[in-house]
């Protein structure tokens, strides 16, 4: 042994120390950028499988991604877009939050159902017809199939009571009526509020296995012109007949802050109707179940909302903008009369008496 030398043996393990201190205080370093909370998340980068691809073929762990269908638009001949035109310049066409504002003559219906034909969407219609208001389906599913989603698949979805009461209506091929018999209620305010309550749990149950889109609409109405895919959207609602033009301070939203419907003066989009609103199954059952469970915290505090289901719902598309919003086309009462900007009625309301039709 020669004394103040190093062996290599040594020198070697000094070495792997060094580089070893090196790489931990390079880590150490990163973690002013790497924060604690990813490391502990699902998220973390080193948890992902990623794919990879030897010589360009044969992909490892090949991602869904590589089989998504293309939607691809055939030769068609219409009128070139105009940049610098507006389509309409009488009415608003877009929200401050970029979701567009259907009218008529904003939208080209051809495109539309090439893009949603090839995607093969189903769509679901649903109408609740409870106690007296099963006299309005037969109008409703006829006027439907002569106007709703022409050429597409629709499964019409009714809840009633009184099951035996729907009488047999011819359909036009991939469409078709399901009856889903449900409980009434004595008061017809709980009848229009559990409505939510109902179309939240079947979307969990049923809806999500049939279709892709949920369209929700009141019974006592009837089609008179073309609905079709124009008004599909993640999540849509439709200006109420009676507001589409009023203020903030004019609109009848819940004003008692004790209650969950609870809209101050000084906010408000729009008044959305509750007679029409939809969207995919999945946003759809996130918008009714805010609303049940928004009206089930009411109810324990003994609060009604003042439009019941209706003031629920514009709670809800105020912190959850719709992604479309549709016109009065799409929901009118013939009543008001006509208005120069009101090009098309497509959904309009059926005359009746409110207060015999409400009777048990």
């Amino acid at each position: 042994m020669i004394s103040g030398r190093v062996s290599m043996g040594e020198k070697s393990r000094q070495k792997t120390c060094i580089i070893t201190a090196a790489v931990i205080l390079f880590l150490f370093s990163l973690l002013p950028i790497w924060h604690m909370d990813y490391f502990s998340s699902s998220r973390w980068p080193l948890q992902y499988s990623f794919s990879c691809t030897l010589n360009g073929n044969n992909p490892i762990n090949a991602s869904h991604l590589d089989h998504l269908q293309e939607v691809k638009l055939y030769r068609m001949i219409y009128d070139k877009p105009n940049a610098l035109v507006p389509q309409r310049t009488d009415v608003a066409m877009i929200t401050p939050w970029l979701a567009p504002i259907v009218w008529n003559g904003s939208y080209n219906i051809d495109i539309l159902n090439e893009q949603f034909h090839q995607k093969g969407v189903r769509i679901g219609l649903t109408v609740f017809a409870i106690k007296k208001y099963i006299v309005f389906i037969k109008t409703f599913i006829e006027t439907a199939e002569q106007f709703f989603m022409v050429g597409n698949k629709v499964n019409y979805y009714v809840f009633t009571d009184r099951p035996t009461d729907v009488s047999f209506i011819p359909l036009k091929e991939g469409r078709r009526l399901v009856v889903l018999e449900v409980p009434s209620y004595k008061r017809w305010q709980e009848v229009t509020m559990r409505r939510m309550e109902m179309i939240r749990n079947y979307s969990q149950q049923l809806f999500i296995n049939e279709v892709d889109y949920l369209v929700c609409v009141d019974v006592d109405m009837k089609f008179s012109d073309e609905v079709g895919v124009e008004i599909l959207s993640d999540v849509f609602g439709t200006l109420h007949p009676s507001f589409y033009g009023a203020s903030r301070e004019q609109f009848t939203h819940e004003r008692r802050p004790q209650s969950e419907a609870f809209i101050p003066v000084d906010e408000g989009d729009f008044y959305y109707a509750g007679g029409c609103f939809g969207g995919t199954v999945e946003e759809v059952y996130k918008l009714t179940n805010f609303c049940h469970n928004a009206m089930m915290t009411d109810k324990g505090k003994n609060i009604e909302a003042i439009w019941h289901d209706e003031s629920y719902l514009n709670k809800y598309f105020l912190y959850h903008k719709p992604t479309k919003v549709l016109s009065p086309e799409y929901l009118w009462n013939n009543n008001f009369g006509g208005r120069n900007f009101l090009k098309r009625r497509r959904f309009v309301a059926v005359t009746k008496n409110n207060v015999e039709i409400r009777k048990n």
